[in-house]
């Protein structure tokens, strides 16, 4: 019986910014290796690496990684939760506890490195396989680069039933069949499918 596999894409953005008191918004540079996600859903998690910009002030933005206790620390400030909130909120909370200091400073938040959701994005390999494994995605991958770095096919594979689960933006799951024997074995790339960040692939047992 084969498992019904089901696992959520996350596609980020790398500048998630907030606006600054006065109604402007300040300006980031994007990061174009992933895809966008709308900067209102996404929320800061332990290891990410942000950075806080006070405009005009150099010595009071800093970049760190949010500690596991989900705060990062800014100075006169002190320490600000990040963990579980958007760059909007962070950027809103650091720009309140600033007008105490500062007359109308100007935050903006932005994510450099995406570490906490990496393994979202990363592609699995499952059943009869040698080596089942997770690995990051890589720009390029098809569904046989996959199988192949998982040691291939077992013996009791059952290479043209494979599948690969795809978890599309809307919540649902597409389902893409791949025929690994007829790629194996005739060399035929039709159903060689390029994967996406988040893909699990599926080799099922014959049936005995």
């Amino acid at each position: 019986m084969e498992a019904r596999m089901i696992v959520a894409v996350l596609s980020v953005v790398m500048v998630l910014s907030g606006c600054a008191a006065d109604g402007s918004r300040s300006s980031g540079e994007v990061d174009t290796k992933t895809p966008p996600v709308n900067a209102q859903e996404y929320r800061i998690g332990v290891d990410d690496l942000v950075a806080v910009n006070v405009w005009r002030d150099e010595e009071l933005s800093v970049t760190m990684p949010v500690r596991p206790d989900g705060k990062i620390t800014i100075p006169l400030v002190g320490d600000v939760q990040a963990g579980g909130r958007t760059p909007q909120e962070v950027a809103k909370d650091i720009r309140e506890r600033l007008s105490a200091y500062i007359r109308n400073p100007d935050v903006t938040v932005i994510l450099t490195e995406l570490r906490s959701h990496e393994f979202l994005s990363r592609i699995r390999v499952t059943g009869a396989v040698e080596a089942p494994l997770s690995m990051p995605y890589r720009q390029g991958m098809t569904a046989l680069d996959a199988v192949l770095e998982a040691g291939g096919i077992n013996v009791y594979a059952a290479p043209d039933r494979a599948k690969v689960f795809r978890r599309k933006a809307s919540g649902e799951t597409e389902i893409l069949h791949v025929h690994l024997g007829r790629i194996l074995t005739q060399g035929d790339l039709t159903t060689n499918v390029d994967l996406q960040p988040g893909d699990v692939i599926a080799i099922p047992e014959r049936l005995f």
